[in-house]
């Protein structure tokens, strides 16, 4: 039985794609309102891990609760009223309006045709991004950076508890990646849980609350007493000579070229 205490549990997970093991008896948890980012090397199973929670992946053993229910007995339904769930990659093929795009979030309220309230809720989703003005614009003629920020308002449209992004800030230049992490830590502010995979451990520190590393097919956090920004932590995580700069009470980290 899960904890509703916890936003996500995992116990004894393991995942293997075909005779390459990923995981192996992972356990972990993940607090209700926090904005909290998965970190490690390329390849280490971020990405996985984070569509193992959305329920897009079936694992081999384990078990993954979220807000307390077994995530593999929840039905499509269900689980898009709980998760919403942004891919690292997503590309759009008709010449939708962006408000046609972020409607679609609203897919597991509407029946027929979307009601008053879905629009309101898009159009609120798109007010949170900062993207109103995009409003009728044609989504496959926006930049790469805009896109994302559609896409970003397209989950928030389905008013999910729990949200999973997987590097929400690729293709956004700076100004946009600091407006996007600003917005997702209001969020958590408000309620909303959100578990994001990043691959800069600089923007996790300045933003997240809770920090979690994959390395040899393990979840695991710092130790007890040592920062997430642990120099000989991070070296052991990112297997690479670097150090941990101080900054505003956490740090900020350089490679070390001695």
């Amino acid at each position: 039985m899960g904890q509703i205490d916890k936003a996500i549990l995992v116990r004894n997970l393991s995942f293997a794609y075909k005779d390459t093991l990923i995981l192996s008896k992972v356990n972990t948890d993940i607090e209700i309102g926090k904005l909290s980012f998965i970190l490690g090397k390329n390849g280490s199973g971020k990405s996985t891990f984070l569509r193992i929670i959305a329920g897009l992946l079936p694992y081999h053993a384990g078990n993954v609760y979220i807000l307390g229910k077994e995530n593999s007995k929840l039905s499509v339904a269900e689980r898009a009223k709980i998760i919403g769930f942004l891919n690292q990659q997503h590309k759009a093929v008709f010449p939708f309006t962006v408000e046609e795009v972020v409607l679609t979030g609203r897919a597991g309220y509407i029946n027929f045709l979307p009601k008053e309230k879905d629009r309101r809720a898009a159009f609120i989703a798109l007010e949170k991004v900062g993207i109103t003005h995009l409003q009728k614009r044609i989504y496959t003629e926006l930049s790469g950076g805009e896109q994302q920020l559609v896409m970003i308002a397209r989950v928030l449209a389905q008013e999910p508890k729990i949200l999973l992004l997987d590097e929400p800030t690729a293709h956004l230049d700076f100004i946009n990646q600091a407006h996007l992490l600003t917005l997702l830590k209001k969020l958590t502010n408000e309620g909303l849980t959100i578990v994001s995979v990043l691959h800069d451990p600089n923007l996790a520190f300045l933003y997240g609350d809770d920090f979690l590393f994959i390395k040899d097919y393990q979840v695991i956090r710092a130790p007890n007493n040592t920062s997430s920004w642990s120099t000989e932590f991070l070296r052991t995580i990112y297997q690479n000579n670097i150090d941990a700069i101080p900054y505003n009470g956490r740090a900020l980290l350089i490679p070390n070229m001695n």
